[in-house]
């Protein structure tokens, strides 16, 4: 078989992902929490190992990258995703859940960055912008195809798009290795190159930076709160949902349905706001960025105690989506404020350490919002996931006036 066109083929690997993963995580919760029968604890605790094995294992394997091959590197790390998901489905244990998290983290990690890096060396950092901008396109028109695909496969059996997934993954493993070029890698300078080391100095640079900028301080500080709320929230309403609700009949079709109603509308909705957003083009100020992000951060507050304590489905239902569309807007408004704040290396550094806040602050808060899920209730357990949240509102009022101060000075 013959390399493929370096574009082609990264397109195909970003709709291809797409589409399996969300074949996968549209059901995946429901199988964890239904089917294998985890305890809110260790709902979270899943997520947990996924975060720690994505922490712990990013710079040994941007090593093999760097050094040896971004083509290897993105085929291994599809591949132990495949493997991964191959087992949680075909084995409904949680050792076996904790087992694809691992190898889940570490395919993830082996891919990341490698596969971008793969296409700039392919076509040049200048043409690769526009096509990162296209593969996200055909990835969100992928994710929703796959929505209904994993919905009807899931009414026969609800790990077949598990399976399914995991193995569709070692699929595209196998197509890349015949069909990914790599005619421009070159070794990366051992000064360059990703390494523990660089790790702790990014740490050590971010720690340094925000010793002498607040506002960069008070947007890390978000990172942190973020971290800390959202595992228990990611890894629980979905169980919230089945324990505590009635689903709707829907044309007599079994309730699983409804997580693809769920999903496909999260997305539609989101897809929208985003739009809605550059549009106006909100990041135009750091005041009007800082405002949205507020208003955002509001809605979601109210809507997860929403959730928490909602009467009915209905309630519940509308609570997650307007969760679901301020959370996914705000995602690039976050990266727009650290970019209107930092240059040059300075930047990276800033949005490496935004990551790794980020991280610790879900190994931080995700167990104990587990706990209290088992120990007293899912609703108590979302609530605290709520007042982990509530710091956002207060940090970014004072993010604000601190936005009307710079601007005023400028």
């Amino acid at each position: 078989m013959r390399r493929l066109d370096p574009i082609l083929t990264f397109l195909v690997l970003r709709g291809s992902s797409a589409f399996f993963h969300t074949l996968i995580f549209t059901v995946n919760m429901v199988y964890q929490a239904e089917t294998v029968g985890l305890s809110p604890l260790q709902l979270v605790l899943v997520g947990t190992t996924l975060e720690m094995s994505a922490f712990l294992f990013e710079a040994p394997t941007g090593i093999l990258a760097d050094v040896y091959s971004r083509h290897l590197s993105v085929i291994i790390g599809v591949a132990l995703m495949g493997i991964g998901f191959v087992i949680e489905g075909s084995f409904p244990f949680f050792a076996a859940i904790l087992l694809n998290q691992v190898l889940w983290g570490l395919g993830y990690t082996f891919t990341s960055g490698a596969t971008e890096a793969w296409l700039a060396d392919e076509i040049g950092e200048e043409a690769a912008g526009p096509v990162f901008l296209r593969g996200s396109q055909v990835g969100q028109l992928a994710s929703l195809l796959a929505i209904p695909v994993s919905v009807a496969l899931a009414t026969i059996a609800i790990q077949l798009p598990i399976v399914l997934g995991g193995l569709l993954f070692l699929g595209l493993a196998a197509f890349l290795w015949q069909a990914m070029p790599e005619t421009g890698f070159r070794p990366t300078p051992d000064d360059e190159r990703t390494s523990w080391r660089q790790m702790v100095e990014t740490a050590q640079a971010g720690v340094e930076m925000v010793r002498s900028r607040p506002l960069l301080r008070l947007i890390l500080a978000v990172s942190l709160v973020v971290g800390l709320y959202s595992e228990g929230y990611d890894r629980l309403w979905t169980p919230h949902l089945l324990d505590n609700f009635t689903f709707p009949v829907l044309f007599g079709l079994q309730p699983i349905v409804w997580f693809g109603i769920i999903r496909a509308g999260s997305s539609l909705f989101s897809i929208a706001a985003t739009e809605i957003a550059r549009r106006r083009q909100i990041t135009e100020t750091g005041e009007r960025l800082v405002g949205l992000m507020l208003f955002l951060d509001g809605a979601m507050l109210l809507a997860l105690l929403a959730l928490a304590w909602a009467a009915n489905f209905w309630m519940a239902l509308l609570a997650l989506w307007i969760f679901s569309t301020a959370r996914s807007t705000l995602g690039p408004l976050d990266n727009a404020w650290i970019v209107r704040h930092t240059a040059g290396s300075a930047r990276a550094t800033a949005i490496s350490f935004s990551g790794q806040l980020n991280a610790i602050g879900q190994v931080v808060g995700g167990p104990a919002v587990g706990w209290i899920g088992t120990a007293v209730s899912l609703p108590a357990a979302l609530t605290a996931s709520a007042l982990l949240m509530s710091p956002i509102v207060p940090l970014l009022l004072r993010g604000r006036r601190m936005e009307q101060t710079k601007t005023k000075s400028d």
